[in-house]
């Protein structure tokens, strides 16, 4: 098992053409092993229970981002919370941003319709 992270691409606001999405739809056609590598490394992060109610949290929070303190409450100790935030990052699934002594987290839309992208049927 190899310890190499990988990263996806953080598209930019705005601009979605500008990096390619992580992977086609499955349906499409098959995966390339660089395209499986990049989704299984999303899906990975996601996999997790905590982690995936993490992302919910910030995904769904007003404005597009939320404060640490204000998604905090998941059922673990901050220590994990924050664990589990870093492994989001490094999917690239988040953004972070201090602010004074608290951390502000956003999905960027382009990270969520990536992902969407990678579920939905072909043509669809």
């Amino acid at each position: 098992m190899s310890n190499t992270k990988t990263v996806l691409p953080v598209l930019e606001p705005g601009a979605p053409e500008a990096v390619a999405p992580c992977c086609p739809p499955l349906t499409e056609r098959p995966l390339t092993a660089e395209e499986a590598v990049r989704a299984a490394a999303m899906f990975k992060a996601l996999s997790d229970p905590v982690r995936l109610r993490l992302f919910s949290l910030v995904a769904s929070h007003e404005g597009g981002e939320a404060c640490v303190c204000d998604i905090s409450d998941v059922g673990v100790s901050q220590p994990t919370v924050s664990h589990h935030l870093k492994k989001l990052k490094e999917a690239g699934l988040l953004t972070s941003e201090r602010r004074g002594t608290w951390v502000f987290y956003r999905v960027e839309p382009s990270v969520l319709a990536a992902v969407g992208q990678t579920l939905r049927p072909s043509g669809a």
